[in-house]
């Protein structure tokens, strides 16, 4: 079943072919994303932007949940794509498309490049890694005031129709369907990535980095790919709220978006592909419900949501039910 974070025992190909299989509940997940559609139409442009944390979260999993890089400066190649697009579009240059491509160019050649220091250090050390730079790409946003806007945002961005003919709305119909087909075709591409070779040296790395060359997997060069990878995600991400806003604020590559995310990965269960989509959904939604009750307080509600997962939960609320379902199978 692709929702759960299952390993190979004996036969490692055959157990990649019944991954690549389509379970019916992956079906239902993707049927069910056409709902708001039909039922909560006042609630598109929120499903739009739970599409959009969705992919960044997937692109964080495919670094925290398969190869145990903890980060917690994700979110800066999330402001790189957001800002290469929206700098494109001001500049006279607003078709969607070719700026969701330039966003992932820029995260993925800025992701290649730290690659390098990432590969080398782990735990504790990796974390003030991914941190610093972070914090170190916000503030050079916010004192390039000239090219980002600073702390007053971007300014001027135009998104011209996609193909030239579909225009995006007020209503979120164009935003939705735009997001969640981007996510649906990365989605593919990393469901194939985390069920090859590849992503099964992923998991080696995860458990064991230092015996996995002996067999042939070099720990290293898999990181880089990986991370590079996992950064023009990321960029496509923020390619796709700067589309569909038409503004990029310096929030975009602030820490909280990076916890925020790590949250959404630890609610729903890291490693398990789908965890982040979940994530995402329940994270979105708890947040719109409860900043409508306190807007001041809406993160004690998320607090107390994420220390009862964690308690009862510790692998998820998507590695809950597996394990659940599991036990319920078993004679």
């Amino acid at each position: 079943m692709a929702m759960t974070a299952s390993t190979p025992s004996t036969d490692p190909h055959a157990w990649l072919r019944r991954q690549t299989r389509w379970h019916p509940v992956e079906i239902a997940f993707w049927l069910a994303t056409l709902l708001p559609f039909f039922l909560f139409p006042n609630y598109l442009v929120l499903a739009s932007q739970i599409a959009i944390t969705a992919l960044f979260a997937l692109s964080l999993d495919l670094i925290l949940g398969y190869a145990g890089i903890v980060s917690l400066g994700h979110a800066a190649f999330f402001g790189l794509g957001a800002y290469a697009s929206g700098i494109l579009s001001k500049h006279g240059w607003g078709e969607p498309l070719t700026g969701l491509l330039f966003g992932a160019a820029v995260a993925g050649i800025v992701g290649y490049a730290t690659s390098f220091i990432i590969a080398r250090f782990r735990h504790l050390t990796l974390i003030m890694l991914t941190l610093g730079f972070g914090l170190l790409l916000f503030e050079l946003a916010n004192k390039a005031h000239w090219l980002t806007g600073g702390a007053d945002g971007l300014q001027g961005v135009k998104i011209w129709p996609i193909f030239g003919r579909i225009q995006f709305d007020l209503w979120g119909y164009t935003a939705y369907s735009y997001a969640l087909i981007v996510l649906f075709v990365l989605f593919l591409v990393c469901r194939r990535l985390i069920h090859s070779p590849f992503g099964l040296a992923l998991r080696g790395i995860r458990e064991n980095s230092v015996r996995m060359p002996a067999i042939g997997a070099p720990s290293a060069a898999h990181i880089r790919k990986i991370y590079t990878i996992s950064a023009a995600i990321a960029g496509v991400a923020g390619a796709l709220l700067t589309q569909t806003t038409e503004t990029v604020a310096l929030e975009v590559l602030s820490f909280a978006r990076s916890a925020d995310t790590a949250v959404m990965l630890v609610l729903g269960g890291a490693g398990m592909l789908y965890g982040g989509l979940i994530g995402s959904i329940i994270f979105m939604i708890a947040r719109d419900q409860f900043s409508g009750i306190a807007p001041q307080y809406w993160y004690f509600w998320i607090g107390i949501l994420l220390i009862v997962v964690v308690m009862f939960l510790p692998n998820g609320i998507l590695g809950g039910l597996s394990t659940l379902l599991a036990r319920w199978r078993k004679p």
